[in-house]
């Protein structure tokens, strides 16, 4: 694709709330120019895109690869491919691998096969502590050094709040974030999904939202007292967001996500007991929605991210006390937020474009994208009346543990850009 003139198109800008019809002349990757109309370009080839809207590529900073050691649930390669048909054009690997991704050699290993494996940029997030134990630091510093941005142990609770502590004091040398993953396994327990009314109900053990607010307020404390540089990970909780809300008034420099599914399904769905709705932090409310959306929307919550953790059908399929916590997002995300929050008017394209483009970008210190003369193009096209089945013959990944499993969503990632490159 060495030229292309984009005609028609509904163009996502910068501080403009709605997309607005544009034209733009691509050449080399490289936007040249943007118009009300551009006739012809010689020897461009031309794409109608009456009717679709074109938004900067997406960049999730949440994403288990799960290579090396648990390649019979997703490798690299399928889970890239995965991310491509979602229209994501940057992911940030976590490591919780087997062995885990806790020195800058196994960094620079992963990085190596990503390099060879996937058609998008795969940023690889460190161990925050060995073995993610939470008793030791990992090799932090050297780790920064091979070009890890973020140490985390994901879906592991840093229960020592002196460890953390020392993480953050330790990780402000090397410009990287500390990840943490809210939860108090004290009060978690044996919990499987939200507690409460219906939990009981269903004869399922609960885990109760204070398990989250709690962890999240020590660790907004610890970070405010040693003015470390946070990243609160899945958040689910109006609880949660009211914390984070308070401490970012006060100053601190943190930032949050939340996930498609805690936004768009609440508890409610586990009435069946199928365990593609069973994740952790689980569904939570109706008014934990609200809060959420309202939190994505007011900037309290900076971004949407997947968390896409997939599993192999032997383990989904065990009862629902027993299969492992996770589900996949990265093909449904856009298609999903889209048809429930963007075309219901409930969330605006810019703010989508924040949360699921802006922000994780800035979290991952990657340059911004702007449809602007002079800038990289790097985009996907998306038909808002077009229609996404999610199905184990269409997706991409190796494991169907999405909770939109056998639905047709509305809207469809058409194409993705990426530079000089189309890769759908």
């Amino acid at each position: 694709m060495s030229e292309q003139l984009i005609q028609n198109g509904s163009v996502v800008f910068h501080g403009e709330k709605a997309p607005v019809k544009k034209d733009l002349w691509v050449e080399d990757g490289v936007i040249r120019q943007i118009a009300d109309k551009i006739s012809a370009v010689e020897g461009a080839q031309v794409l109608d895109a009456r009717g679709k809207i074109l938004h900067p590529g997406l960049c999730d900073p949440h994403v288990h690869l799960r290579e090396p050691g648990r390649e019979d649930s997703e490798t690299i390669q399928s889970g890239s491919e995965a991310a491509i048909a979602g229209g994501y054009t940057h992911i940030l690997s976590m490591p919780n691998t087997d062995p885990p991704i806790d020195t800058g050699g196994m960094v620079t290993y992963v990085q190596s096969m990503a390099m060879n494996r996937s058609r998008i940029p795969v940023s690889v997030a460190g161990c925050l502590t060995k073995g993610r134990k939470g008793d030791k630091l990992a090799e932090v510093a050297d780790m920064a050094a091979q070009g890890a941005i973020m140490m985390t142990d994901c879906n592991h609770a840093l229960q020592d709040a002196y460890v953390l502590r020392r993480a953050l004091e330790y990780t402000r040398h090397f410009d990287v974030v500390v990840g943490v993953y809210p939860d108090t396994p004290a009060l978690s327990g044996e919990g499987v999904m939200h507690e409460g009314e219906l939990s009981f109900r269903l004869g399922l053990q609960g885990i109760p939202a204070m398990a989250e607010e709690i962890a999240i307020e020590r660790e907004l404390r610890v970070a405010q007292a040693v003015s470390g540089r946070i990243h609160i990970q899945n958040v689910s909780t109006a609880g949660g967001v009211a914390s984070i809300r308070r401490f970012k008034a006060d100053g601190l420099k943190v930032t949050a996500e939340t996930t498609p599914h805690h936004l768009l399904l609440n508890h409610e769905s586990l009435k069946g007991y199928h365990t593609r709705f069973k994740m952790m932090p689980p569904l939570r409310t109706p008014e934990d929605q609200e809060a959420l959306l309202e939190g994505l929307k007011d900037g309290t919550l900076d971004m949407i991210a997947t968390g896409h953790a997939p599993h192999t059908d032997f383990e989904k399929n065990l009862d629902f006390s027993h299969a492992p916590f996770g589900v996949t997002g990265l093909e449904s995300a856009l298609p999903a937020l889209y048809g429930q929050l963007v075309a219901s008017g409930k969330l605006d394209w810019q703010t989508l474009m924040r949360a699921m483009c802006d922000a994780p970008r800035k979290l991952l210190k990657l340059e911004p994208i702007s449809f602007v003369e002079g800038g990289k193009f790097e985009a996907v096209l998306f038909d808002p009346e077009g229609e996404t089945l999610i199905s184990r013959e269409t997706t991409k990944s190796r494991s169907f543990n999405s909770p939109w499993l056998g639905e047709t969503l509305k809207g469809k990632v058409e194409q993705v850009f990426l530079g000089s490159s189309k890769l759908i």
